[in-house]
């Protein structure tokens, strides 16, 4: 498993700088670098402040930001709309934004990291069955003091008013600070929406594959790759069936942000 420090140079998060969020084409993204996202999730964990949440935001979440008026609402509702992809940094460059990645597995290991010492408590749910178990053993063995409250893999259909009352209860029981929901996207983020309210925990994201790269089920790309900005290309080498239309959606919502960007920049921007 790789380093995070390594990727983002993280140390000890700077207290007291606002987010920054660029606007592009109607959808948002943050600009603020890790230490000021780490920071905020810490100040609202020592407030006791429910009701937070991330958006890990790719191409594939632009896709369907633009289309599914309740997805566009979620990411601009978002504490932090964090750039996931390649895809948005381009796009973010025809808006006149230099963005950063922060993505979704880098996030939760940053957050197991940095909350071990502060006695965060993490609850992953989703995944298939036994992956959030083998994903919690590792992340132990990569953070000693990590506090793992609990984990629970809904099956896979829809849930009954009355389980998902019951699941609600069991969560909020555990007094997690950070619910980790790994169902795909966008069936996480409509989850997240839906308990907002319901679920007391200060913050909710949604890192789908994440719970697989942190399992060992899927490989994640080595830190080479990823830094040139190519995990894409692995991931499609990796998993052609499941990643072929996936990268459609990615390639159309990149496409789509882009071309408004430049018709933007040379007919509104002058």
């Amino acid at each position: 498993m790789n380093n995070p420090e390594k990727e983002l140079g993280a140390g000890e998060p700077a207290p007291g700088r606002r987010p920054a969020t660029a606007n592009i084409g109607g959808l948002t993204i943050s600009l603020s670098p890790a230490d000021v996202v780490l920071a905020e999730v810490g100040r609202a964990i020592a407030a006791k402040e429910c009701g937070h949440y991330v958006s890990i935001t790719n191409s594939e979440a632009l896709y369907h930001g633009l289309r599914r008026p309740g997805h566009g609402d979620f990411i601009r509702g978002s504490d932090f709309s964090l750039c996931d992809g390649v895809g948005v940094i381009v796009a973010g460059w025809t808006w006149g934004y230099r963005i950063r990645r922060f993505n979704g597995p880098l996030f939760q290991l940053e957050c197991s990291r940095y909350g071990q010492s502060r006695g965060w408590r993490h609850f992953y749910y989703g995944g298939k069955e036994g992956v959030a178990e083998e994903m919690a053993r590792r992340l132990r063995e990569k953070y000693p003091d990590l506090n793992v409250c609990g984990i629970y893999t809904p099956p896979f259909r829809e849930l009954t008013k009355e389980e998902d009352d019951q699941i609600v209860a069991m969560i909020n029981q555990a007094k997690p600070d950070i619910v980790w929901v790994g169902l795909g996207l966008p069936k996480q983020e409509a989850w997240i929406a839906s308990h907002l309210g319901r679920i007391n925990a200060p913050w909710m994201v949604g890192v789908g594959g994440a719970f697989d790269f942190h399992s060992g089920v899927v490989p994640w790309a080595p830190y080479i790759i990823r830094k040139l900005g190519l995990e894409w290309l692995f991931r499609l080498i990796m998993q052609p069936k499941v990643r072929a239309k996936r990268l459609w959606w990615s390639a159309v919502g990149t496409a789509e942000i882009f071309f408004k960007g430049l018709f933007t920049a040379r007919f509104l921007r002058r």
